[in-house]
């Protein structure tokens, strides 16, 4: 992604050697500044506070987080110190978890004196992978954007829900890395983007990203999404994914469970875009089994935007003493999953589906 003309990804390792660099996402769409992480402690601020978000890029910071932590403290008991502050921090995007216990495997393994060198290395090996893997689904999932374009004669609208682009990977995303990619391409894409309450990652950042790469869109309130639906003015949906279970449930951003269902009922296809390390092939029941976060009511009960006269100001909009839930995630059940779009290709939201992709996995599934 480039901004300003300048290529970026969204975390990188900083030029003095000693410390990461990472778009600051809680100052966007007005401002956009680069924050530096130099200890364990400040990666798992940046997770918990939301600075880095989204399920690839989470895991990815938590990856260069166990880095930061070898220089402070490269013993046994400091991996497991490290990994338990990282793990901590989001309890339901299984990236974080899956690139945790592949950092401590390789750290285990090595001599205490080289475990910092190591640790910086693999992570930036994670970083490349995620961006490969996002390519990929892009390629993948543009062609049915392609198809569709072709069948209709017209530019096709597509309906996402939260961020799953650039800001929530290390480059391209999920979600929207197939409208890059068809956009490129020259595949006329228009984009839906609904607010997603309550921290409007929609109208902030991938109308941002959309914005600086020249896609079509138009922001919309978050209920919006069924009435186009109904009136034909949707095509697709695509998605992205915190935790996609081994039978194809897929765990997303609160709000996603209701857009399947308007999907469902009105036969607009509905696909979830998610690279290997969003799926946990140890559960098969996305409803039951994935944890959801609850996060602090103040996301909720207050706004924190721009005013006309371009200061930022935090206001509040609910009724003073009325409580508040908080969820930050629901659960789309597979039935209503069109399909899922991968680094290896696009299968059906089941077990079946997901085990001809990854027939290594098939009897871990």
């Amino acid at each position: 992604m480039k901004i300003d003309g300048r290529p970026y990804r969204t975390i990188f390792p900083d030029a003095d050697g000693r410390s990461v660099a990472v778009i600051d996402q809680t100052r966007l769409p007005f401002a956009f500044e680069v924050k530096r992480l130099t200890s364990l402690d400040d990666a798992a601020v940046a997770i918990r506070t939301m600075v880095v978000r989204g399920a690839p890029l989470i895991g990815v910071t938590a990856a260069y987080g166990l880095a930061l932590a070898m220089r402070e403290d490269a013993s046994e008991s400091g991996i497991e110190r490290a990994s338990a502050t990282l793990a901590a921090t989001r309890p339901t995007a299984i990236n974080l978890r899956w690139a945790l216990d592949r950092m401590a495997a390789l750290l285990r393994s090595v001599l205490a004196a080289e475990r910092e060198s190591r640790a910086f290395t693999e992570a930036a090996r994670i970083a490349d992978e995620d961006v490969a893997s996002c390519r990929a689904i892009g390629e993948h999932g543009a062609k049915i954007l392609a198809e569709i374009a072709a069948r209709k004669g017209r530019p096709v609208n597509v309906l996402t829900h939260c961020n799953a682009g650039w800001l929530a990977t290390v480059d391209w995303g999920t979600a929207l890395a197939p409208i890059y990619v068809a956009h490129d391409a020259g595949v006329p894409v228009h984009v839906f983007v609904d607010e997603t309450r309550p921290r409007n990652q929609g109208a902030a950042l991938t109308a941002f990203e959309l914005n600086a790469h020249g896609v079509p869109h138009t922001v919309i309130a978050d209920n919006a999404g069924g009435h186009l639906m109904q009136h034909g003015q949707v095509d697709i949906c695509i998605v992205g994914s915190d935790r996609t279970t081994a039978a194809g449930d897929v765990c997303n951003k609160i709000g996603t469970y209701l857009k399947a269902l308007a999907a469902s009922d009105n036969r607009v296809p509905f696909y979830a875009a998610l690279p290997f390390s969003t799926i946990d092939w140890t559960l098969s029941d996305g409803v039951r089994d994935i944890p959801i976060e609850e996060r602090d009511a103040r996301e909720v009960t207050h706004l924190t935007g721009r005013t006309d006269a371009g200061d930022f100001a935090t206001i509040a909009v609910v009724s003073p003493g009325s409580p508040v839930a908080n969820p930050a995630f629901d659960v789309t059940p597979a039935r209503l999953v069109t399909g899922l779009i991968t680094e290896r290709g696009v299968c059906e939201a089941t077990e079946e589906g997901l085990a001809g992709l990854y027939p290594e996995r098939r009897k871990a599934a």
